[in-house]
């Protein structure tokens, strides 16, 4: 353990400061494909009755129609956040009729590219824009790759912490900026090991055969219409054979918040010769993608994590995070277990507190160029081979085997869920870790080599296995109906969504190709 990780625990250990442990608020977005009752994609609209993708704060859509998006509020007990999004699922299910939500992160057979439906959001500017926004998507990397699904974890220290920290260190920067200078080096320490959290919770390593379109690949055939790596975790976050030429070249900084703007700001500014011979509208006129530079948006950076701060109306995310700072971190690489209900479970969410809180901890020296491209690298390797006996990732100058380099690491983080287990009591964070352990040692209890025994276990194709999970999961949500009051709130949530899209349908009074002229300004 660090000097500074050992110095920066005993000061949150001390009795006046343990209760801030107390206060990390967490939240999580979980996207799901609408699937028919044979495990088709769904080409019907989005339910009405969920509300308007468009304006309901819990109850979205993703790239397409037929991607949802579940999204909790805050919460400082993670259990709370895991039971309102178990309440949404339950919800949503009241209006699906003979629709079901597909359990993994890799999709269903798909249709054609050109009848996977994109997102609509009605007739306003603003959902207009999230609409050519995702014609862009299709346009640079094609509809099947927008059709996984992840889990978003939002996580946020006390802000309490903050001013703690800051006293300790004698840093004399404002508030703010000591603020976000520690929220990137939680994410440069996030870089260097988050491929542990792949090899821990990876659960995609294998996919339907159709999803590649006859694109070449490298992976191998478990039957005739599964397709798979031996010993991946998690081949929704390897390339799959895709390269996005623009994106490939770009490298934020995470040096310092400035650096990290400005590298983004570069992007939304800067044309790319492939996208602009695409053209921004179609010979007939209509829009094909908001620009052509290298991201159309900021959103369009396809990063395992974000420094996150919330937007006002109107509010681009450079702009918010530019003027008031990091206010919290998404972890963005997570894998839909397929097994849980919600896909993800409150172990889970405990140890990726501790993981979070040691990587905020911890000493980060900023990365240099040879250890962004370690880091780069060794998560590439976990996500494609994580479990294959003797693996060995780059440390420095050295190999080191995984199994070594984990088991040092859960070490350290132990010290950390320990003090989280004082501040809250339980052993609930030790439990974690535990489980944690157990998969280190043994790689058959990781869910990846879980889902790829069952599908042996049982003969199945990856098709049929999701198949089966789906409707398990179906049958848990809707054998437990929400109470009269909290489906009488969602009822009203959804009512109120509808009248919000239709009062800023109303409210416009731009044309809208000046709404995106004055949007791509907004930047400066």
């Amino acid at each position: 353990m660090s000097d500074l990780l050992s110095h920066r625990l005993a000061l949150l250990a001390e009795h006046s400061n343990l209760p801030l442990l107390r206060q990390c608020l967490h939240g999580i977005e979980r996207e799901c494909l609408r699937v028919d009752s044979h495990g088709q994609l769904a080409l019907t609209p989005h339910p009405s009755m969920l509300g308007s993708a468009l304006t309901h704060p819990h109850i979205t859509t993703d790239y397409s129609e037929a991607l949802l998006e579940f999204i909790t509020g805050t919460a400082s007990d993670p259990q709370q956040t895991l039971d309102e999004l178990d309440a949404i699922h339950r919800f949503t299910y009241t209006r699906l009729q003979d629709e079901l939500l597909w359990s993994p992160s890799m999709p269903c057979p798909l249709p054609d590219e050109a009848d996977i439906p994109i997102a609509e959001y009605g007739r306003s500017n603003v959902g207009r824009l999230k609409h050519v926004y995702r014609q862009g998507l299709a346009l640079r990397y094609g509809k099947t790759m927008q059709c996984i699904a992840g889990i978003h974890y939002n996580f946020s220290l006390a802000e309490g912490i903050w001013p703690l920290l800051q006293a300790d260190d004698g840093d004399r920067r404002s508030p703010q900026a000591y603020q976000s200078s520690r929220y990137i080096a939680l994410i440069r320490n996030f870089r260097r090991y988050s491929w542990l959290l792949m090899y821990l919770f990876g659960a995609s390593p294998a996919l339907d055969k159709g999803f590649l379109r006859g694109r070449p690949h490298q992976l191998e055939q478990l039957d005739a219409d599964t397709l798979y790596l031996p010993y991946a975790t998690s081949l929704r976050m390897s390339d799959l054979g895709y390269q996005n030429n623009a994106q490939a070249g770009l490298t934020p900084c995470y040096d310092d918040l400035d650096s990290y703007t400005e590298s983004l700001h570069a992007a939304v500014s800067t044309p790319y010769p492939p996208y602009a011979a695409l053209g921004i509208k179609d010979a007939a006129g209509n829009w094909r993608q908001l620009n052509t530079n290298v991201l159309q948006i900021e959103n369009e950076y396809y990063s395992n994590i974000r420094p996150k701060r919330v937007t006002a109306t109107g509010e681009r995310p450079l702009q918010a995070l530019r003027a008031r700072g990091i206010q919290y971190i998404e972890v963005r690489c997570l894998d839909i277990n397929p097994f849980l209900p919600l896909g993800i479970d409150l172990a889970e969410a405990r140890f990726l507190d501790a993981f979070l809180l040691f990587c905020a901890l911890d000493e980060s020296p900023c990365l240099a160029a040879c250890e962004c491209g370690a880091a780069t690298d060794n998560f590439l390797r976990v996500v494609n081979e994580g479990r294959r006996p003797g693996l060995t990732l780059r440390r420095g100058e050295q190999e080191v085997g995984l199994q070594q380099w984990a088991g040092e690491l859960l070490e350290r983080i132990g010290l950390v869920a320990a003090q989280l287990d004082q501040s809250l009591g339980g052993e609930g964070h030790a439990q974690a870790l535990a489980e944690q352990r157990a998969k280190v040692a043994d790689s058959r209890l990781t869910p990846s080599a879980q889902v790829l025994q069952a599908m042996r276990d049982t003969g199945e194709s990856f098709t049929r296995f999701a198949m089966r999970q789906t409707l398990r999961h179906a049958e848990y949500f809707r054998s437990r109906p929400l109470p009269d009051g909290a489906l009488a709130r969602f009822e009203q949530a959804a009512r109120e969504s509808l009248q919000q899209q239709a009062a800023i349908e109303a409210a416009d009074s731009q044309d809208f190709d000046s709404f995106v002229e004055q949007y791509q300004r907004s930047l400066g």
